[in-house]
């Protein structure tokens, strides 16, 4: 696959400053909560979830951003934002397809296979 540099940018641009707004907007969250709960995290993955939901539908319903400012919202600042909001999309989109068992183990494989990858790092990262 070849990718252009502008869309690297737009990406990258998009990125760091959704990276920038979820430090942000988690950290605000953690100073009214504490830490006991991610509740921070939980409130960015629910923002950036219905972010990328509303940019997705206006952009195939109403208003066709260019394809770098799509690029931009979405990969870039919703994904610098949360990765997480890509995941709801993807699966959503299973969902509306009729696709419940893709949609099912999308979900739950991710869950799963992601908190084992969290626990596999932490044991490779004791045996160093």
């Amino acid at each position: 696959m070849n990718i252009a540099w502008d869309t690297l940018l737009a990406v990258g641009a998009g990125g760091g400053l959704g990276a920038m707004l979820r430090f942000a907007a988690s950290g605000a969250v953690y100073r009214f909560t504490g830490e006991d709960f991610p509740y921070g995290t939980l409130l960015v993955n629910v923002l950036g979830s219905l972010a990328l939901g509303f940019i997705a539908q206006l952009a195939e319903t109403r208003v066709a951003p260019g394809p770098l400012m799509k690029m931009f919202l979405t990969v870039g600042l919703c994904g610098g934002f949360t990765t997480f909001s890509t995941f709801s999309l993807e699966t959503w989109r299973l969902m509306a397809d009729g696709s419940y068992l893709a949609a099912t183990a999308n979900a739950a494989g991710s869950v799963l296979l992601c908190l084992l990858g969290i626990y596999a790092g932490v044991l490779l990262a004791r045996l160093l």
